[in-house]
């Protein structure tokens, strides 16, 4: 069970730098593509660095299921679960803005991409509130 956990608060750690970073190197990305006029390195580094967490996402989901199993599925988890999913939500639209902007379609503005990567932290922030303090 300790080592489940290691493994899952370790691919946490690795989806949540990507659901983090993404949007705000989409935001350095355009910029790029504006000053260039063409796919640049910070696109490749962002494509790279999406793709990587995509593994480990899929590793922190199926290893919090497996816990939640073993655990009995308590109430708080429950809420952990519909917040993840969210945050994979969340995920999955980042992908969408990395594909256009890989075509060179960057149509959101700074302040969007901005508010949209705030919106995962404050969804992060309510995980690790359930997690540490199980209010249920």
């Amino acid at each position: 069970m300790n080592t489940l956990l290691v493994i899952h608060i370790l691919c946490v750690m690795g989806w949540m730098t990507s659901i983090f970073a993404v949007p705000r190197a989409i935001i350095y990305w355009k910029r790029e593509w504006d000053r260039l006029g063409e796919f640049g390195p910070l696109g490749d580094l962002t494509i790279r660095l999406y793709r990587f967490s995509l593994g480990l996402g899929v590793i922190a989901i199926i290893t919090g299921v497996w816990m939640g199993f073993l655990w009995g599925w308590p109430l708080w988890l429950w809420a952990k679960l519909a917040l993840v999913a969210a945050l994979a939500a969340h995920y999955g639209w980042t992908g969408r803005l990395v594909l256009r902007a890989r075509r060179g379609v960057f149509t959101e503005s700074d302040v969007y991409l901005r508010v949209f990567n705030e919106v995962s932290v404050l969804a992060t922030i309510a995980v690790l509130i359930l997690v540490v303090v199980k209010p249920f």
